[in-house]
C-alpha cells in the first residue's frame, strides 16, 4: 500500500542569505522542502511563517541551532509576499556535557527550582546575570539591555548547582 505524498516546495535558489541580529549574514542552503506533510498536516517551516506573519510578528529570537532554517523559512516568506522579518539567534543553555537542556535528559524546570526552595525572582536573576544585566529588576534589565552585548557563546548550566535549596542564585560560568 502506497502512502500520500508530501507536498514540497521547489526551491528556486540553493543559497539564501538573512541578516541576524547576533551572526550578521548568514547564508543557508535552500533545499526542495516539505511545505505539507503525507498526512495533510502542514510543515513546520510553512505553519511558522504564516503563523508568524498572521500575529504581525516582525522579530524572530530563537536558539542559534535554530539558525539554518531561518534561510528556508525568509526565502517562503519572501515567495508568500510576506514582510521580512528580523532574526536574532541566541547561543542555548547546555548542560556540563555542552548537550542542549532538554525536558527528556533531566534539565531543571521552573516547577522544580521553586519546589527546591527558589524563588521566581531568584530565578529570574540568575537568567538576567547570565546575560550580563542587572538581576534585581525587569526595568533595570531592559534599560541595560543591548542586543550586541549578548553572550556569543552557550551558557553551561549544571542542573546538580540548582537542586538544592543550599545553592546560591548566581548563574553558572561559561
Amino acid at each position: 500500500r502506497e502512502r500520500p505524498a508530501a507536498l514540497r516546495l521547489r526551491a528556486d535558489v540553493g543559497l539564501y542569505e538573512v541578516h541576524d541580529l547576533l551572526h550578521g549574514p548568514y547564508m543557508g542552503a535552500v533545499d526542495d522542502f516539505v511545505v505539507v506533510r503525507n498526512d495533510g498536516v502542514p510543515a513546520y517551516n510553512l505553519a511558522v511563517v504564516v503563523d508568524d506573519a498572521e500575529q504581525g510578528v516582525d522579530q524572530v529570537v530563537r536558539g542559534d541551532d535554530l539558525l539554518s532554517s531561518a534561510p528556508r523559512q525568509a526565502y517562503l516568506g519572501s515567495l508568500l509576499g510576506l514582510p521580512p522579518v528580523e532574526y536574532g539567534h541566541v547561543p542555548l543553555a547546555l548542560n556540563p556535557e555542552r548537550r542542549r537542556l532538554a525536558k527528556r535528559d533531566g534539565a531543571v524546570t521552573l516547577e522544580a527550582l521553586t519546589a527546591a526552595g527558589w524563588q521566581v525572582a531568584d530565578i529570574r536573576a540568575v537568567i538576567l546575570r547570565s546575560l550580563d544585566l542587572p538581576g534585581d529588576s525587569l526595568d533595570a534589565a531592559l534599560a541595560a539591555f543591548d542586543p550586541s552585548r549578548l553572550p556569543r557563546e552557550p551558557w553551561i548550566v549544571d542542573p546538580a548547582d540548582l537542586s538544592s535549596t543550599d545553592a546560591a542564585p548566581v548563574p553558572p560560568t561559561g
